[in-house]
């Protein structure tokens, strides 16, 4: 699965480099990012790089993991190589090291296991900000795959038995710009 998720996406940044721009991050890591504890972050399935991007310019160390190498190697030309570490992974499989970061940040990608294999990756007090497409009736994207989108309530139940859950909305994706 991963060749075949690699060549997809590295597909996609190829043909929409729009994707690869430097944009503003999401209104949740913005707002979440500076009650981490420490400077120390992880951005899963980064792809451009717009919150690795936003946290190293706020002094953080960022680890961006991703599956696609066009879109790291746009990301590694804009980033700062002393702050972000560029991880070539496939998310299927990959398991950051444990209690290693103060901030986890996981958005417009939702694997369910990865969240699972990620939970312990996070320091005592530490901020994990998932943000991703839910199951709506109203979802315009009326083929998605249900598979990639959350059901109405699943994120408080994959993180309340674990986690202090400081906030937790539902709202309708942010628009694209830039």
């Amino acid at each position: 699965m991963a060749e075949k998720d690699k060549v997809k996406w590295d597909n996609k940044y190829g043909e929409m480099p729009t994707l690869l721009e430097k944009r503003p991050p999401s209104k949740t890591v913005s707002a979440f990012y500076a009650d981490a504890p420490g400077k120390r972050a992880l951005d899963l399935a980064c792809g451009g790089g717009r919150h690795t991007l936003f946290l190293s310019e706020r002094g953080f160390s960022v680890d961006a993991v991703d599956i696609s190498a066009v879109a790291l190697e746009a990301l590694r030309k804009k980033a700062d190589a002393k702050k972000v570490t560029i991880i070539e992974a496939d998310l299927d499989t990959y398991t950051p090291e444990k209690k290693r970061y103060d901030l986890i940040v996981n958005t417009n990608y939702l694997d369910r296991e990865l969240i699972e294999r990620t939970k312990n990756s996070l320091k005592p007090c530490g901020i994990f900000i998932v943000e991703t497409y839910m199951e709506d009736d109203g979802n315009e994207k009326k083929n998605s795959n249900p598979d990639f989108l959350l059901k109405k309530g699943e994120l408080i139940e994959i993180f309340s038995h674990e986690f202090d859950v400081l906030e937790y909305r539902e709202f309708w994706n942010e628009p694209f710009e830039k």
